[in-house]
């Protein structure tokens, strides 16, 4: 190729001495049409990319435009996502779900500390779990995080017991020493108790945390419990979004599947399952009120509450312009679910002076808790059986 554009160019210099000569019209024509031929063939050739560089095969040429490639490439290279500003990655950090946090966190040690920070994860846990997170809940979790830092402290403790047997003292001081610091981090990651663990554990179903479960083994076909709420501890099961329940029962402890969460809520008072609520607010009762009641089948078990709506003696006429009922000791506590010649229709209690009543037959009937938000009341109707319960 080398020796074809010398040739080349030779033909060119030749032929612009033979311009010097006095030619023909004719000719001289000729030979400028050639020339302009033959330069718009070699502009042709040089824009196809066969030009003299890559023909001649400089090696001086490739090595110098090789370096400047590699150092480009080490330049983009250096860019890092560490290098934003820390306003724009907590933007970026804002709007990733819980999984996506996590998959960052495990990059490295500075968006470790920054992915795990309890103001990213709080969001996440309002948005997902603050409507079945109460005090109760929160309070175990405490003693979930006690137990477990105690339960690390034993192995730890186990484990320097068991050093001690070796009969090598001098392999034994070396060990505790390189131990030391893999003791500690194990300590300090067991102490934990980040809004993000908290998360965590609730996600993987290893917390299992107090709530309350309306209908409970309805779908095992007990009717008896419908529009009742019963307290249990639950552990949530990612792969059907849905809970498991255990409930403190008289005998063997009941555990029930596939829990929905509109089945679900916090604890709306701190009394025990077998303790008698105190009621505050027997004065305020009148009829067409919305309350929840305690009611359980004999001592030996838990209380349940029980939706109902306070009714007119039987000496009123139902009218609000002539009703006296909430002046009375005496308030009728209706249970509609349930037909008007059921047993469990209607009860009565006295207002100044209640307490625990009932019979071994019809069960006892313990503290009332009156509801005043919208919201709690259109919940229990949204649950309402689509049949009346005998």
């Amino acid at each position: 190729m080398l020796f074809f554009l010398i040739s080349c160019f030779s033909f060119i210099l030749l032929l612009s001495k033979s311009f010097l000569k006095p030619l023909p019209t004719m000719g001289a024509f000729s030979n400028l049409w050639f020339c302009e031929e033959f330069l718009k063939f070699l502009a042709l050739w040089f824009s196809k990319g066969r030009n003299a560089i890559s023909f001649l095969n400089l090696p001086l040429m490739r090595s110098h435009v090789k370096s400047k490639i590699e150092n480009v490439v080490e330049k983009e290279e250096e860019i890092s996502l560490l290098y934003l500003p820390d306003l724009t990655l907590e933007c970026i950090f804002e709007r990733l779900e819980p999984n996506g946090l996590c998959n960052m966190a495990a990059v490295c040690n500075s968006l470790r500390e920054k992915c795990t920070s309890d103001h990213l994860w709080e969001k996440h846990m309002k948005q997902k779990w603050d409507a079945l997170i109460g005090s109760a809940a929160y309070r175990e979790w405490q003693c979930y995080i006690a137990s477990r830092n105690k339960d690390s402290l034993l192995e730890n403790s186990r484990k320097k017991r068991d050093l001690f047997e070796i009969s090598d003292i001098w392999q034994f001081l070396w060990n505790r020493s390189k131990g030391s610091e893999n003791n500690s981090k194990v300590r300090n990651s067991s102490a934990m108790s980040s809004i993000m663990d908290w998360y965590l554990s609730l996600e993987s179903g290893r917390f299992w945390f107090p709530a309350q479960v309306f209908n409970r083994e309805v779908q095992n076909g007990h009717v008896g419990f419908m529009l009742s709420c019963y307290d249990a501890e639950v552990s949530y099961d990612c792969s059907t979004n849905t809970f498991r329940a255990r409930y403190p029962a008289h005998g063997r402890r009941i555990i029930e599947e596939d829990i929905e969460w509109n089945r679900l809520r916090a604890p709306t008072v701190g009394t025990p399952p077998y303790v008698l609520h105190v009621s505050d607010c027997l004065n305020d009762l009148k009829p067409d009120d919305h309350f929840e009641i305690q009611w359980r089948k004999s001592k030996e078990f838990p209380y349940g509450w029980w939706y109902g709506v306070v009714g007119h003696l039987e000496s009123c006429s139902g009218s609000k312009l002539n009703c006296h009922c909430h002046a009375s000791e005496t308030v009728v506590l209706e249970f509609k679910q349930y037909t008007p010649r059921s047993r469990w229709r209607q009860t009565v209690i006295n207002r100044k002076d209640h307490r625990e009543v009932g019979n071994e037959a019809d069960g006892s009937y313990g503290g009332i808790r009156k509801l005043y938000s919208d919201r709690e009341i259109s919940l229990w109707k949204s649950l309402w059986p689509s049949s009346t319960l005998e």
